[in-house]
């Protein structure tokens, strides 16, 4: 370090992981944020990779990154921009710089930026950071070098040494800030505890590239230091990403409800993981099916829900167009069924591990004929878990199929979560048949809320028959009656209609007689939230409606929305939620801010517009 080195306390920083799809930075980031929350950190990350499965070696295509987040209160998004940014190529400093400010510290691997890198590149000079205009800060570091020279008698070719060199980085942003890397090492200890030599090789150039930090001070002129404050509730916290919370949310409700859970589900870009996480725990009664398409996913889910289990199918919206049939089955015999939709950008296979909102309208009517179906969307990470759940219930309590939207930000992004208590939760009580009714019992004979009673298969003295064609409301036998099919399709829709009675108000953040208020749902919270919290620290009044429950909507949404002069929806998509919102509430005006990127919402940007509806 310098003579004018400093040690810098902040209270939140941004570290930016990038280089070629095989350089390991999502496992850099994810090591790293996890090091962060085992300090008391907050945490939001972001993840964000090329849909080539492995695109040219220092490429412009190819890179992958990895943001996190990291702060001494609560962090509600990974960051617009990024205090640290390592590049491990000349790609990913060309891409990614887009993220630095002037104060940004940049690390790079000076082996790659030789003059066949530079041109993979698409650079025209020999100089890469003349030719950007870059002036910040820089941790040249010959890394690639130093890591094959750490291995040199591990036993590990040459190749297996060089995918080690992600430790290196790691171990220098490590020291950069201060961080232990012991839980680094039980991290990766684990990840390869089948191949104890990879594990050790990893630990091995992790120590190293702290060291060389701590020992060369690495020519900065300031390090920093993370303010840790005790979190508001004690209790046991994980780093968790939407996914593995969204398993976890439905092996909880199965076992509040007593069910068996069973996922029937196809690989698809972003919801795969859930297949992944669902498939380790059969020792908790999961049963999870890898279909040989998406129809026959959800339809063998509608089986398992026909059977008696807490059914789920996972995809994303390629899949939940062909899922739509299947659903639609699921609507007509009043089957419980969670479909999870998990956003990407499309239409067609379109950005596949990018984020959008696109799919709001086809959750809502993306199906033939009358077809009501609940739908719930996920706001964080962590609350990924406390939707799923909610999204069981309501389909196992009104016996019907949910639709559970999260999006590839959310998803994929990660946060620190309180392990829950489990006994905390609501109990979940399906509609099913009682031994009184045995005699004069019928399939579609309904409850006080409108939802029929469940009879599980071989309970005796309750044989009957259910299917896709139109059923007599009073005997379950295949009708044609006009007058029974129209009464049929209104009482699908009370029974929807009627889950209002269960959800709660929705409410508003921040100034409740503000001037503007921001309406959103699903994964775009943390932006929203942070800009409502810029603006009014300006001294503006702007509240915060983020919707979970899109249908129905809560009660009170059109009196809420009455209140305001100003609203803006702000979505990632051309408009959906508007005008749904436009259609179920009448007589509003909404301003819109709409962005389809595929990429997360800039919370700075924000803030510009709303400012000027403000202002207008």
């Amino acid at each position: 370090m310098s003579e004018n080195a400093t040690i810098k306390t902040l209270d939140e920083v941004a570290v930016r992981f990038s280089g070629d799809s095989g350089d390991g930075m999502q496992l850099a980031g994810t090591i790293f944020s996890a090091v962060s929350a085992t300090v008391g950190n907050d945490i939001c990350t972001f993840p964000d990779y090329p849909a080539d499965i492995r695109a040219p070696q220092g490429s412009l295509t190819g890179v992958s990154g990895f943001q996190v987040h990291i702060g001494a209160g609560r962090v509600y998004t990974p960051g617009d921009k990024c205090d640290v940014l390592v590049a491990m190529n000349p790609a990913a400093l060309k891409t990614q710089y887009k993220f630095c400010t002037p104060q940004t510290v940049i690390i790079i691997d000076t082996d790659n930026f030789g003059e066949k890198d530079l041109q993979k590149a698409k650079f025209e000079t020999l100089e890469p950071f003349q030719e950007l205009g870059i002036n910040n800060e820089v941790i040249a570091a010959p890394i690639s070098s130093m890591c094959k020279e750490s291995l040199k008698d591990s036993g590990l070719d040459a190749k297996s040494a060089l995918r080690c060199k992600n430790m290196f980085a790691l171990g220098l942003v490590c020291w950069l800030f201060d961080r232990k890397i012991s839980v680094a090492e039980d991290m990766l200890r684990e990840k390869f505890a089948k191949k104890p030599e990879i594990a050790e090789a990893n630990i091995k150039v992790l120590n190293d590239g702290y060291n060389y930090g701590h020992n060369t001070h690495a020519s900065v002129t300031t390090t920093y230091r993370i303010e840790t404050t005790a979190r508001k509730e004690p209790g046991l916290y994980m780093d968790i990403n939407g996914n593995k919370a969204t398993a976890y949310g439905f092996i909880a409700a199965a076992e509040k409800a007593g069910l068996k859970l069973y996922l029937g589900s196809y690989p698809i870009t972003p919801a795969t993981d859930v297949l992944h996480e669902l498939s380790k725990h059969k020792s908790l009664g999961v049963m999870t099916v890898q279909c040989e398409d998406e129809i026959a996913g959800c339809a063998s889910a509608v089986g398992a829900a026909y059977a008696g289990a807490l059914a789920v199918t996972s995809t994303s919206g390629p899949g939940v167009c062909l899922k739509s049939e299947a659903m639609n089955l699921a609507v007509m015999t009043e089957l419980p069924l969670v479909v999870l939709d998990v956003q990407r950008g499309g239409p067609s296979t379109g950005l596949p591990t990018k984020s959008e909102q696109t799919d709001l309208l086809q959750a809502l009517y993306g199906r033939n004929g009358e077809s009501p179906m609940p739908v719930i969307a996920a706001k964080s990470p962590t609350d990924c878990f406390d939707a799923a759940f909610e999204a069981c219930k309501i389909a196992l309590e009104h016996m019907t199929p949910v639709v559970l939207l999260t999006d590839a930000f959310i998803a994929n992004g990660s946060a620190a979560w309180k392990l829950p208590d489990i006994d905390k939760y609501p109990a979940i009580n399906p509609p099913y048949v009682t031994p009184d009714m045995k005699g004069h019992w019928t399939p579609y004979m309904r409850n006080e809320k409108g939802v029929r009673y469940w009879a599980l298969p071989g309970t005796e003295g309750f044989t009957h028959r259910i299917g896709g064609l139109e059923k007599s409301g009073e005997t379950g036998a295949i009708s044609t009656e006009p007058e029974n099919h129209d009464k049929m399709v209104h009482e699908r829709a009370r029974k929807i209609a009627n889950i209002v009675e269960e959800i709660p108000l929705q409410e508003v953040e921040g100034c409740q007689d503000a001037d503007l208020l921001i309406v959103g749902f699903g994964g775009t919270y943390g932006h929203l939230y942070d800009a409502m919290t810029i603006l009014n620290a300006q001294g503006y009044k702007v509240g915060l409606a983020h919707f979970r429950y899109l249908n129905p909507l809560p009660a009170n949404t059109a009196e809420l929305l009455h209140k305001y002069d100003k609203i803006v929806v702000a979505e990632q998509n051309m408009g959906q939620l508007a005008g749904y919102l436009r259609m179920k509430v009448e007589n509003i005006h909404l301003n819109q801010f709409n962005q389809v990127k595929g990429q997360p919402f800039v919370t700075a940007e924000l803030v510009q517009a709303f400012k000027k509806i403000l202002e207008d």
